[in-house]
């Protein structure tokens, strides 16, 4: 996850963040990715119901498995795992979360326990009375994915009118207090609605814009031919940092930040070294304490099965299952050889990346590595930054 508006407006310092590095107690939510604590943010897919047909869903959301997903009680004993290990976010998705019958009982049971829990959903289900039980379960943040405006997101969800139900799901929830975001994964088919939904977050005041990156796992495997060229990754970010600045100028509390192409972080770098080069020094100390990916190390995923892996779309790696060995004993495992690469990826990279002179702060995406060159230690097939950029040519900067 790369913070635009904490990186290029200077909401957050390197002196903050080093309060927060070695911290092994409570961190704010907001500095997590500066931290170097190993307790993973973990998604845990609660279902793989849903009441939509997303085309680049990763979970393969269905209803042949409802029965073998984690019990209530399962998943109580996942959960007193988790606080005991004192992660520091428990991510609730799917499919659709919402269509699980315990789904409140579950977020307070966590709440209770002491963790962050927050809500990854469509949107469409959250009326007025769903609102209040989420806020009630003690979920402290909804982010709504949205895949372009109305034409483009209804298509690509495969339900005529969920896009104004994910903008009333958002009113809804913004309406009685509770923080919301958008989660926009682009591609070729709707990287031209970007703008249209930014000018929809500040219109709608909604805190937080998360845009992903395409990443080649699930259904989304399929569409690889529909990740953005290279130079259309280079034009977003230009937009991005754009939007960013002038949200800060208009003082619009709107968070920006990119997930998925750790590239970005080194090319917002390249833009502060040219337009603020004292922030830019103190950027990649951030970045550095960030360290990249952070799939198996700061970062896991729990499917509706109770199979633990690297991240939520690496779903082919399993790491064990939780209802046979507890979490803590699977993620802190000496002799798990997978995550002992992963967690020293950076003398393991191949190719552009293994040459690249921002290998300790990106690392690039090894799933998408992995299914284009069939190791997942080559180079990222989505790096857009060119050879100049990365150090394998002489730089022209000033």
């Amino acid at each position: 996850m790369i913070g635009c508006t904490k990186l290029l407006c200077g909401m957050a310092t390197v002196s903050e963040a080093l309060k927060m590095h070695g911290r092994k107690d409570h961190i704010p939510s907001h500095m997590l990715q500066f931290s170097a604590v190993q307790r993973p943010l973990v998604v845990w897919n609660m279902t793989h119901q849903c009441n939509l047909r997303c085309k680049h869903c990763y979970i393969n959301a269905d209803e042949n498995t409802k029965n073998k997903e984690l019990s209530t009680k399962e998943a109580e004993y996942f959960i007193d795992d988790l606080a005991q290990m004192k992660v520091p976010v428990l991510l609730l998705s799917g499919g659709e979360p919402l269509l699980r019958d315990d789904i409140f009982h579950l977020g307070r049971f966590a709440t209770d326990r002491g963790l962050r829990v927050i809500l990854s959903t469509n949107g469409t289900l959250i009326s007025p009375a769903i609102a209040e039980a989420i806020k009630k379960a003690g979920i402290q943040y909804v982010g709504v994915s949205m895949d372009g405006l109305m034409a483009e997101h209804d298509d690509f969800r495969g339900v005529p009118g969920s896009f104004q139900e994910a903008i009333q799901g958002i009113r809804n929830a913004a309406r009685i207090g509770l923080k919301t975001g958008i989660r926009f994964t682009i591609h070729k088919d709707n990287e031209s609605a970007l703008p249209g939904i930014l000018d929809i977050v500040e219109n709608e005041a909604i805190p937080r814009f998360c845009m992903y990156h395409l990443v080649y796992s699930g259904r989304g495997r399929d569409i690889m031919k529909k990740d953005c060229s290279l130079e259309a990754k280079r034009k977003t970010m230009d937009l991005l940092i754009k939007k960013t600045m002038e949200f800060n100028e208009k003082g619009i509390k709107t968070e920006l930040l990119t997930v998925d192409n750790h590239a970005d972080g080194a090319y917002i770098h390249h833009y502060l070294k040219n337009h603020d080069p004292k922030r830019a020094s103190e950027v990649m100390d951030l970045l550095k304490m960030h360290g990249g990916c952070s799939a198996g190390t700061k970062f896991s995923n729990v499917d509706p099965l109770g199979n633990v892996h690297p991240c939520q779309f690496w779903q082919h790696v399993d790491l064990g299952n939780v209802k046979e060995r507890k979490f803590s004993e699977i993620w802190n495992d000496p002799d798990n050889t997978f995550l002992e690469g992963m967690r020293n990826k950076q003398k393991n990279l191949k190719g552009r990346c293994g040459k690249c002179n921002y290998n300790e702060v990106c690392g690039g995406c090894r799933i998408r590595a992995e299914a284009v060159h069939g190791d997942l230690w080559g180079e990222d097939p989505a790096c857009y930054l060119t050879d100049e950029e990365i150090g394998l040519l002489p730089s022209e900067e000033k």
